[in-house]
């Protein structure tokens, strides 16, 4: 690949694996263990294997042989290596720590290299050693160019093998899958042919333990099969029933396989075109690999955004409710209508009044405008309080009906935070303190309604909340009256800013209390849908560079 090329790919992958990387599940939705389990495959592919090999594709060929349970894996490579690297024996599972065996002039290759960089590199395989180390062994007999990886079971009863088989099959070059005469129709040696084909994977064939006298009908039925499966072209060797002697076939048995091998080392350009197919079917299969993480994402990134749909209409309800309460003249009721009848019918009205022709002030009664005011505030503080305990129970009721997924977010927020009486009695003396200024700088207190009075500021403040919350008919409220005296204009005015006001203050009141559910969903780890998008984008990037 010419180096510019290179470069554009190389940035084109890099770009790709940031996008990946930044992808967070944080909600256990249906389908999100498994795509946890598909990022980490896809990052542990780019950084073990095709990152690696763009940037050194004149590498070596990795050949990984991987099979089932007891299919003679170790033994096959120890006898193509004429060495016993791996080891064998009737106990199963017997490879544990994946072993590489290669030719001297390529070990700096794999064991410098970036190929599987995240393996710890070990001479020989020690009680010590894990799943995450690779043991590295050379050996004359394997020809130069390629190397040969023995893995653990695909089927192994331990789990972990599992992961680390596939990630040694994801690294690969080539794949020699390793199955034998009793079990080629299983599902687990047909699983890893279709993850074989799916990543367009360079693969042959071992069917091993192949007894002579049902040899022709066992292979013409395996044929079959492979045919059916779209696989009748593939490389296939045979290896008979044989003796096993220090850990090795016979060398006839595999005279097929390690010529194969040899063709392999001294024709590069066959060499380079089975590394080149394979390279490029992985990167095919990013195009559905890549595109169905984003899909889950997105479905993460939906679900957070129904639960946030819920806090918002819960909320936006209460609001309105407390829109209607102060339009309708429900604020006005007990505690409150009675403090605003002792007002009037005190005559505490009356000496509210400043008479200009007299020049006198009038006496003030600061107990009952005093009462009168903390009724109101008290009243409002009580409706708010109220929507918001409705709001959070709605809240919580929608996410336990949406899943338990929903429930368990919810749980301790069915009730108002603790701050929030404080908070509301705050916001609604200063909305109180803020009428009486605008009937100051409004400059009603300074016009007469009448050629002889005008009104007390914190006193027509208070007759400006009755009739902004008496409602049309002030049922049980001298609303006519305050009409009267204020002027419907100066009502509507003055009431519209005033009410806008107080709705304002409600809401940064509500949106403090949704802001308790919002940070529960975020503290998932949930990303916004750009990275989905970003990802998308990524993969677009890919497929020009290529």
């Amino acid at each position: 690949m010419p180096a510019e090329a290179a470069e554009a790919l190389m940035t084109a992958l890099n770009t790709l694996r940031e996008s990946i990387a930044d992808l967070r599940f944080g909600l256990d939705l249906p389908g999100s263990d498994e795509a946890r389990q598909a990022q980490a495959e896809l990052l542990a592919q780019l950084e073990d294997y095709v990152l690696p090999r763009v940037r050194t594709s004149a590498a070596p060929a990795l050949i990984v042989i991987a099979g089932s349970t007891g299919a003679g894996k170790s033994t096959l490579v120890n006898s193509l290596a004429e060495k016993n690297v791996s080891r064998t024996g009737v106990r199963r599972p017997t490879t544990g720590t994946p072993v590489l065996a290669c030719h001297p002039e390529d070990h700096k290759w794999f064991a410098e290299g970036e190929l599987l960089g995240g393996l710890e590199r070990l001479d020989k395989a020690t009680p010590e050693a894990g799943m995450r180390s690779l043991v590295i062994v050379a050996t004359e007999k394997l020809p130069q160019g390629v190397a040969l990886l023995d893995t653990p079971d695909i089927d192994s009863v331990v789990e972990e093998h599992h992961e680390i088989a596939h990630r040694m099959l994801d690294a690969a070059d080539l794949w020699i899958f390793v199955t034998t005469a009793a079990r080629y129709a299983d599902a687990p040696a047909w699983n890893l042919l279709r993850l074989a084909k799916e990543r367009g994977a360079r693969l042959a064939i071992v069917l091993s333990r192949v007894q002579q006298k049902s040899a022709d009908v066992v292979l013409k039925h395996f044929a079959r099969m492979l045919t059916e499966y779209g696989l009748g072209d593939i490389d296939r060797f045979v290896i008979h029933e044989a003796k096993v002697g220090d850990g090795r076939l016979p060398d006839s048995e595999v005279t097929d396989l390690r010529m194969w091998l040899a063709e392999l080392s001294v024709d590069e350009g066959r060499r380079a075109q089975a590394v080149r197919e394979t390279l490029n079917g992985v990167l095919n299969s990013f195009r559905t690999r890549v595109p169905a993480l984003a899909r889950h994402l997105e479905a993460q990134v939906a679900f957070r955004a129904e639960l946030r749909g819920d806090v918002e209409a819960a909320f936006l309800s209460a609001l309105n409710e407390i829109d209607k309460s102060s339009k309708n003249g429900s604020l006005l009721h007990g505690e409150v209508l009675a403090r605003w009848q002792d007002f009037t019918g005190s005559g505490d009205l009356m000496r509210s009044l400043q008479l200009r022709r007299r020049g006198r002030a009038a006496k003030q009664a600061p107990e009952r405008v005093l009462a009168f005011k903390a009724a109101i505030r008290t009243g409002l503080e009580s409706v708010i309080v109220a929507a918001a305990n409705r709001a959070s129970e709605e809240v919580v009721a929608r996410w336990r009906h949406r899943s338990e997924l929903g429930a368990k977010f919810g749980e301790n927020l069915d009730r108002p935070s603790g701050d929030l009486v404080r908070h509301t009695g705050r916001a609604i003396a200063s909305w109180q303190e803020h009428l009486s200024e605008l009937v100051r700088t409004e400059g009603v207190a300074k016009r007469s309604v009448s050629k002889l009075v005008s009104f007390d500021p914190d006193s027509l403040a208070l007759i400006f909340m009755v009739a902004m919350f008496s409602g049309s008919n002030g049922e049980g409220v001298p609303h006519r009256l305050v009409n009267a005296l204020l002027g419907a204009e100066s009502l509507r005015g003055i009431g519209s800013k005033a009410l806008s006001d107080l709705r304002a203050r409600i809401g940064m009141l509500f949106d403090e209390e949704a802001m308790r559910y919002v940070q529960a969903l975020d503290s998932a780890g949930i990303p916004d849908e750009s990275v989905a998008t970003r990802l998308y984008q990524a993969t677009y990037n890919l497929e020009v560079a290529r």
